[in-house]
């Protein structure tokens, strides 16, 4: 496929919503009738997806072009995805084993719950964090930039897990190293929409690509620096005879990664967590402190679970309204508006439209969840909709923030407790004292 045609099922994929058909995709074998070409799919030429993104400024708001047009069911989205997930190799054995590793200690709920001491030992750091920044407010009672706070909460959480280690996110003086450290994220996050949009001609004249490289550099460095430094400590214990867990120690003694693989795979995990929880959480405070009932609602569903004890795993269980409320809150902001899958190994047939080998396709998340056909009043935020009492059926593909299959998110696990233990905590498990609103 020439680049040109890539570049237009790209461009028509994200302006047109969640999937361009609403019949299940299925793997091309014998369709009866003629199957329509990719030039047949309609939509708006290239040039004018140029115009509105680069001339009209929608590059920074893609999400809000997606909803511009009709929007489809989740068939076509099931279809893709499910193709995709029996192609396990579309990057090499390589990548395929790699992965396997990874997900043996990250995705395996009863691995997940190794990690919730660690977790509730930081979530405790940010509830001092947050009761003194509401001690400190002009009225007493106020929480300004709730969101940083978050987003440093959620940094420390993955940190502790990935390099077990604090790396001081919520001291109240953050430690030079980590600030620049959370600076260079926060300028590769920017940058990288500029540099994944703009032509390479353009990166010795403008500052993007540069800035860019240059906060990579500080990510990886910092993130070599820890894990050398718990080698370090490894072949300390190992030498007192000592037994040593946690999921650095794992991939490091595990013997099927290189010290280049372990460096580059916990920087991406790294990042990855980072925003998955901190966005949510702001979102999910934010909207609980817009309705009283539903913030008195959970505060009663997690103190009638735990009482006056921290929560835990098992409480998790009993609290179906905290886990409707991130639901909720996901379906409403996913964190990754759009991801793209290629058809690698053979063609896929959505709706009627052949897709050839190497296609890609991009899966909406933000319009899809937004579908008044799976959801009804889709806008709103309404956590009864994930309860059983108050549950419309929905496509199951209307709502996958987290992906699906062999390259869902690595991280879901370790998110959503974490998610789960500070919004009970926070809600009133541990400090009812501290208001939302």
């Amino acid at each position: 496929m020439s680049l040109q045609r890539q570049l237009c099922a790209f461009l028509r994929a994200r302006a047109q919503g969640p999937g361009w058909a609403r019949a299940k995709a299925t793997v091309a074998t014998t369709v009866p009738g003629r199957l329509k070409s990719l030039e047949e799919l309609p939509g708006p030429s290239v040039l004018r997806c140029l115009y509105w993104y680069l001339l009209r400024g929608y590059l920074l708001h893609m999400h809000d072009l997606q909803g511009s047009s009709p929007s489809r069911r989740g068939g076509a989205a099931e279809g893709a995805a499910q193709s995709d997930a029996r192609a396990p190799c579309r990057d090499g054995e390589r990548w395929h084993r790699l992965r396997q590793v990874l997900n043996r200690r990250m995705l395996k709920p009863t691995e997940a719950m190794l990690y919730a001491g660690t977790l509730n030992a930081v979530t405790s750091d940010l509830l001092g964090r947050l009761e003194a920044k509401r001690r400190g407010s002009p009225s007493g009672q106020g929480l300004g930039d709730v969101a940083s706070l978050l987003y440093r909460f959620a940094l420390e959480g993955i940190a502790s897990i990935l390099f077990e280690t604090r790396i001081g996110c919520l001291e109240p003086q953050v430690p030079p190293e980590t600030q620049r450290f959370i600076d260079a994220i926060g300028c590769m996050f920017r940058d990288s929409v500029f540099v994944t949009a703009l032509p390479a001609w353009t990166r010795p004249l403008l500052p993007f690509w540069d800035r860019y490289l240059r906060s990579w550099d500080t990510i990886f460095a910092f993130g070599k620096q820890l894990i050398d430094r718990r080698m370090e400590e490894l072949a300390a214990q190992q030498e007192r005879g000592q037994e040593a867990s946690g999921y650095l120690s794992y991939l490091l003694a595990c013997g099927h990664l290189t010290p280049t693989q372990v460096y580059g795979s916990v920087a991406e995990l790294l990042l990855a967590g980072v925003d998955t929880t901190s966005n949510t959480l702001s979102w999910a405070l934010y909207h609980l402190a817009r309705d009283p009932q539903a913030q008195a609602n959970l505060h009663r569903e997690v103190t009638g679970v735990v009482g006056g004890q921290v929560p835990d795993v098992p409480h998790l269980a009993q609290m179906p309204l905290l886990k409707a409320i991130i639901k909720e809150t996901l379906r409403l902001y996913p964190v990754v508006q759009v991801n793209s899958r290629v058809a690698v190994e053979k063609d896929i047939i959505v709706g009627g439209y052949l897709f050839p080998k190497g296609t890609l396709i991009s899966f909406a998340h933000f319009t899809l969840s937004r579908d008044e056909r799976s959801f009804p009043e889709p806008e709103r935020f309404l956590p009864q909709r994930w309860l059983r009492a108050g549950a419309a059926p929905h496509h199951p593909f209307s709502s996958i923030p987290f992906g699906y299959g062999i390259r869902g998110c690595v991280g879901r696990r370790i998110a959503e407790l974490e998610m789960h233990l500070a919004l009970a905590r926070v809600s009133g498990g541990v400090r009812p004292h501290i208001h939302l609103w």
